[in-house]
């Protein structure tokens, strides 16, 4: 059974950095890709971004320059590292892992920015 197991969310203030890391633990194997999604109350889930096993990265247009992806495929680990944040940053993160056979989601990590 897999399981997305995320970490790091919590309460800071407008300017300040947090870190989330999310481990896929299990029988998992064929992963494509990895990334973190976010969803506001009332607004739509969006990407944030996302690294493929090679290393190939993408950021939606807002969190460009502030936030940075990364992973240790060893671990099927998958990290975001961000910077420089704002209230509008403030939504329940989530950790996606896609694999040949489907993707797979985290149970949500709370990040609120705010003084």
């Amino acid at each position: 059974q897999v399981q997305l197991v995320e970490s790091g969310g919590g309460l800071v203030q407008p300017g300040g950095s947090l870190r989330l890391s999310c481990a896929a633990t299990g029988s998992i194997s064929g992963i494509t890709a990895m990334g973190w999604y976010r969803q506001a109350p009332g607004k739509q889930r969006e990407m944030v971004a996302a690294i493929t096993r090679g290393g190939t990265t993408d950021y939606r247009e807002s969190v460009k320059g502030r936030f940075t992806i990364s992973s240790d495929n060893a671990k099927n680990t998958v990290y975001l590292q961000m910077n420089s944040l704002s209230p509008e940053d403030t939504a329940v993160y989530y950790c996606n892992v896609a694999t040949w056979r489907g993707s797979y989601w985290g149970q949500g990590t709370q990040v609120t920015v705010s003084s």
